[in-house]
């Protein structure tokens, strides 16, 4: 029975399509699809990334008031150090990563550090297409399993918006294509709204980095996405300002 049910599981996976591109993504975004399958079908979440770091880092000294950022490569791009200079703060982003990838890995690279806040910034490559297509409902319903995962550990959990986009430069062109600013809208007024009712706060980094169009201010971000030194001058006190009343409301709710 069992060599039955082998061979038909593996005449299943033989039947099934080969990976196909979304023809609509940028040419080197379908390139970079094609060249990662292989790796994220062993490691969809990327836990090797941080494993090792993750198990050397040993629990927080008594009185630290540890932070977590997690993210993708706009976290990932963060200098930490320079922007909180000996501060606690430890970074936890992947460059492409989607909320979904971010979901597998949040207990080891968040829950067994344990932070006291977790900074997540996260959902524009989701927006992108990057995996394939994903409605805002299960970007949404990510963010949400997020939070009751960090709430259910004790940890405050603050949901930062998703940084505006531009397409003032030759290299933000395809990066603007696949990320329209009316989802990026759409989707911070839905995390605005989830964390009015206390179970996370909201970091609102896009009203601070928006122009008069709706767009990235061209400063901020050469490439349209990643922020410039200057974009990140304009996060940290934001972020700082965050973490300082998500660690009084832990206080107050201890």
């Amino acid at each position: 029975m069992q060599c039955v049910t082998l061979i038909c599981l593996v005449a299943l996976l033989l039947a099934r399509p080969a990976f196909t591109q979304n023809e609509s993504l940028p040419k080197w975004m379908q390139d970079w699809q094609r060249e990662s399958a292989p790796k994220l079908l062993l490691d969809y979440g990327q836990l090797s990334v941080y494993r090792e770091t993750d198990s050397k880092l040993g629990p927080p000294a008594s009185g630290e008031d540890r932070v977590v950022f997690l993210g993708d490569s706009i976290t990932a791009g963060w200098d930490l150090e320079k922007s909180f200079r000996g501060e606690p703060y430890i970074n936890r982003g992947i460059g492409w990563q989607n909320t979904s990838q971010m979901l597998v890995r949040f207990r080891q690279d968040v829950l067994r550090l344990k932070p006291k806040v977790a900074i997540i910034l996260a959902g524009t490559n989701d927006i992108s297409g990057a995996y394939g297509p994903v409605s805002l409902q299960d970007i949404e319903d990510n963010f949400e399993s997020l939070t009751d995962l960090g709430r259910a550990n004790g940890v405050q959990v603050v949901l930062s918006s998703i940084l505006p986009v531009h397409n003032y430069t030759p290299d933000s062109q395809d990066m603007y294509r696949v990320r329209p600013p009316e989802k990026i809208r759409e989707l911070n007024n839905w995390l605005r709204n989830y964390c009015r009712d206390g179970r996370c706060a909201y970091l609102d980094y896009f009203s601070a980095m928006v122009d008069k169009n709706g767009l990235m201010r061209r400063e901020f971000a050469d490439d349209g996405v990643h922020p410039t030194d200057a974009g990140y001058a304009v996060m940290a006190p934001l972020a700082e300002k965050a973490i300082r009343k998500a660690l009084d409301r832990r206080t107050d709710t201890q």
